[in-house]
């Protein structure tokens, strides 16, 4: 349930309404719109406290929301949500572009890969330093060392850093070196994983599961959300269908579909929603045009040779390059902002 109030309603006045509403055993979270702000309801409640806010002075309306998600939902929050991340902004006009390798290997390997990322324009150096695999003999990543390289990379390059995060108990450390963290596809409804996600203060990137519904993806992030942290990503990574043919299918239906239903930005995934390299650059452009926010891209400096054997999806630098420069143009098409940095790569 949501009660809507009138932006020229003084705060003062504002927190009477919510301390009145939270007496009643429920949460109540504030979104200010540009018009109006939105007192979201959460929780059991009586019946009758619908007829009792629509009674108080200053309210406007009382509405029912029907979803089973309610702060990731638009008529919750109407204006898209932008995540400020240092100086990046993300769901705004800016297109951003997450860049690096599946994983961190070597101080050597993500600190070159770093400075291509920053050379061609990206904004957020992606990598992974606890790698969820199929198998339990393949590489599992570099730990809290290769927190500690990236961290090292971001900051010299001038770049935020992003890392997949498995379990509760790695959050905290996560946190402590990444200015973003990654909920894979894997453990998108591990449940104790979004509470706890929850109570951080970092920026979360939600992977939408590889065969979840748009109700189930919203509903994980509705967790996070629930917990006290606003500031969620949804990511559309591709889904498993019958074709073979690539890794997955990468809906980009999912990208307006989750903008009409919810406030939260919107990025996606075209190395693993195809699983090959020759078709990064196309789908990267199509999921911008789509309406996407952003773009998360695996890129290496030796893929045939990488770790982790997802070389196959991932970008060469120069291929890496030139996908930002025609970043570039299609934003300037689409009323988008996105500029390339122009820094050679050699």
């Amino acid at each position: 349930m949501i009660a809507i109030i009138s932006n020229l309603v003084k705060e003062e006045r504002l927190q009477e309404i919510v301390q009145h509403i939270e007496k009643q055993g429920v949460q109540a979270h504030v979104s200010r719109g540009t018009d109006r702000t939105v007192i979201g309801i959460i929780g059991k409640f009586d019946p009758t406290l619908a007829e009792q806010l629509r009674s108080m002075k200053d309210i406007e309306n009382v509405i029912k929301i029907s979803k089973s998600y309610k702060l990731a939902s638009r008529d919750f929050h109407p204006d898209n949500t932008i995540i400020k991340v240092k100086d990046v902004e993300i769901g705004g006009e800016q297109i951003v572009v997450m860049g690096g390798p599946c994983a961190v290997e070597t101080p050597q390997q993500i600190d070159e890969i770093a400075r291509l990322v920053k050379a061609a324009g990206g904004q957020i150096l992606r990598g992974g330093a606890f790698k969820p695999r199929t198998g339990p003999y393949s590489f599992q990543g570099t730990g809290v060392e290769g927190l500690e390289m990236m961290a090292e990379a971001g900051k010299k390059h001038g770049l935020l850093t992003i890392t997949e995060v498995m379990t509760p108990e790695y959050v905290d450390v996560c946190a402590e070196y990444a200015d973003i963290l990654q909920v894979g596809t894997r453990n998108m409804q591990n449940f104790d994983l979004l509470r706890k996600l929850g109570t951080t203060d970092r920026p979360v990137l939600l992977k939408r599961g590889f065969s979840a519904t748009y109700d189930e993806l919203l509903n994980a992030a509705e967790y996070i959300l629930a917990g006290g942290n606003p500031n969620v990503m949804l990511c559309e990574r591709g889904i498993r269908t019958f074709e073979t043919y690539t890794r997955n299918t990468l809906d980009l239906t999912a990208i307006p579909v989750l903008q009409q239903l919810s406030h939260l930005p919107v990025i996606a995934d075209p190395s693993h929603g195809t699983g090959r390299r020759e078709l990064v650059e196309t789908m990267s452009k199509a999921s911008i045009a789509a309406g996407a926010d952003g773009l998360i891209i695996e890129m290496h400096t030796d893929p045939d040779n990488s770790m982790t054997g997802d070389g196959v999806q991932s970008l060469f630098p120069d291929q890496f390059a030139n996908l930002l420069v025609d970043l570039e143009k299609l934003a300037n098409v689409l009323g988008r902002k996105f500029d390339t940095v122009k820094q050679p790569l050699g």
